[in-house]
């Protein structure tokens, strides 16, 4: 840049030496002189560019080829002044990548590289030989590293939940409904194991469940419907019994006691049906030849 100034200057001095006989000579004189610094400034903006990828891959590389060997290796980055503090700005470039792509296992893979990077910094920071500008470094990326792991964790397991619950809910067969809803609950629940406390997951796990309820109740009562409507009015009793028990055991709420409720009222419906002989003969065949009998 300061030979590109120095060019530039000449440059405007010479262009206003040859055009003073003209009006303004200072104008075009400028013009030129701005254009040359414009090119090396252009020029600079993309060798800087250059150099700072050529940087940060070098440190992605460096971080892997150390990290990743063994937990022996490990250590020794969490060590190194200039290593963690290279490993600690890799991780958070894989951090921005995973909340721009949206994935839930890019955000799986961040989670485990942020325990990974825990438990080798608490590590380090159990030995003694550490510097005390180092152990404050490391201090200080432990808890912009819990941070992270928190996110990730959170945020894979709610993506993962709300994927696999959508799968769920476009299945027709209630074992294949309940199977992929109990995926989306172990994702939660294993989130729930490091943060037990967290609403979020809470709700979420309480979302599932309610689900897998819903879910086996509707079929036991469409069952019903179908059967009673049919005639078989003790297979409807049966089949409601089915989603009664259901209904019963895993939902003990307001709305539960509602839908409970309903379907006794239902029960009781068909037993007066039951009594009355309106019911349809569970084998209709057999019972017509036993009436052309008679």
């Amino acid at each position: 840049m300061t030979a590109a100034a120095a060019t530039a200057a000449a440059l405007f001095f010479v262009l206003w030496w040859m055009l003073q006989g003209e009006e303004s000579p200072w104008v075009p004189a400028g013009l030129a002189a701005s254009v040359v610094m414009l090119v090396a400034a252009f020029a600079r903006l993309l060798v800087a560019r250059k150099v700072s990828r050529q940087h940060r891959a070098h440190e992605h590389v460096e971080w892997h080829s150390q990290a990743e060997p063994g937990r022996r290796s490990y250590d020794d980055v969490m060590r190194s002044r200039s290593m963690h503090a290279a490993a600690l700005r890799a991780l958070q470039r894989q951090s921005i990548d995973a909340d721009v792509k949206e994935s839930p296992e890019g955000h799986r893979r961040v989670y485990e590289l942020c325990s990974e990077y825990l438990a080798g910094a608490e590590r380090a920071l159990q030995t003694p030989t550490i510097q005390p500008d180092g152990r404050m470094a490391l201090r200080a990326g432990v808890e912009r590293v819990r941070g992270l792991q928190k996110h990730h964790l959170l945020t894979w397991a709610r993506g993962s939940a709300q994927s696999l619950t959508h799968e769920a809910q476009q299945r027709t067969r209630l074992f294949e409904k309940v199977e992929t809803a109990n995926r989306a609950l172990e994702c939660i629940d294993s989130a729930l194991k490091v943060y037990p406390d967290e609403e979020e997951l809470n709700v979420s796990a309480r979302a599932v469940r309610e689900f897998i309820i819903s879910s086996r109740v509707a079929h036991w009562v469409e069952l019903a419907e179908r059967a009673a409507f049919k005639g078989y009015y003790q297979r409807a009793i049966d089949y409601y019994r089915d989603a009664l028990y259901y209904l019963t055991r895993d939902r003990a709420d307001l709305a539960g006691e509602a839908a409970a409720d309903r379907i006794t009222r239902e029960i009781e419906l068909l037993r007066v049906r039951l009594d009355s002989g309106d019911a349809i003969h569970p084998n209709p065949d057999n019972h017509n030849k036993k009436g052309k009998r008679r």
